[in-house]
């Protein structure tokens, strides 16, 4: 007969649909391996329609998961969905980790932990920049204002296709964020200490524009969330203008700490080995 408490404590999950691509089971799996951890943490595909069971599943009588990461395209339900979001997630209406306690699913958004945690480690100071330039103004935007705003950067300003897209964001999250259309990049630029790219430009080898950063100030850093390629066309065209660059493949292995944290009570570190693991299985997929 399986031990309950066991299959309760070491399990993990992350949802979505499709879910096949998801390299979050090599974080956590290489974390479990090097900790010596018992446990797994495995992909649930799950539809959209099925999700309301699933999160009602997670708090049945037979409770196979501590708790698991949400991506896409659950995330906005997964909020709705939790007994107990955090201020956080409130903020963002969304969230991608969730963890069982006292009977309730409780969840929270990682993603701005990551953005930060990466520039941390890969360029610290980075925060001492007074102005950041956000391109884009979709989901994977709102995370990255968010933690942008609550480190202390004074001035930021959201660019984007759609201005009305950039004002809602800046309505949301305060009077820190500026909205701007495209048009105005160039001149939003200069000055600024960080340019942040949050769209899809340039993921998998598409089409990007070419962007002159020479209006940075100096010292000024240049990143991108898209890690695949890891070099992406900002990065490259940054990196020719002469300027520092973060790639964004330390923001998808900050995220995760947290919560294996709290699913495995131990909290893991990013490490080379682990950056080169996933980058090693980037490469076998290209």
């Amino acid at each position: 007969m399986r031990d309950s408490r066991e299959t309760f404590v070491n399990h993990a999950f992350v949802v979505g649909h499709p879910i096949k691509h998801s390299r979050s089971p090599l974080i956590h799996g290489y974390w479990l391996e090097t900790l010596g951890i018992p446990g797994s943490y495995t992909r649930q595909d799950v539809a959209p329609e099925a999700f309301a069971d699933f999160i009602a599943d997670l708090k049945g009588a037979d409770r196979r998961f501590v708790g698991g990461n949400v991506t896409i395209p659950h995330k906005e339900a997964a909020f709705r969905l939790a007994d107990r979001p955090d201020a956080l997630s409130e903020e963002l209406g969304a969230a991608n980790t969730l963890w069982l306690e006292d009977g309730l699913v409780h969840a929270t958004n990682t993603d701005g932990h990551g953005f930060v945690a990466n520039l941390d480690e890969r360029t610290p100071g980075w925060d001492r920049a007074g102005r950041a330039v956000v391109f884009g103004a979709g989901g994977a935007s709102r995370a990255v204002l968010q933690a942008l705003r609550d480190r202390g950067i004074a001035e930021i300003h959201v660019v984007n296709r759609t201005l009305a897209r950039a004002v809602e964001l800046a309505d949301r999250f305060g009077p820190k964020i500026h909205a701007h259309p495209v048009e105005a990049l160039a001149e939003v630029i200069g000055g600024a200490g960080l340019f942040v790219n949050t769209t899809s430009l340039g993921m998998d080898g598409a089409a990007a524009p070419e962007l002159d950063f020479g209006g940075l100030a100096p010292g000024a850093i240049v990143t991108d969330i898209v890690y695949v390629p890891l070099k992406t066309p900002f990065l490259l065209q940054a990196e020719r203008q002469g300027l520092a660059t973060v790639d964004g493949l330390g923001m998808l292995l900050h995220q995760a700490v947290p919560g294996f944290e709290k699913w495995f009570g131990r909290r893991p570190v990013v490490d080379a080995p682990l950056r080169q693991r996933i980058i090693d299985d980037m490469e076998r997929h290209a």
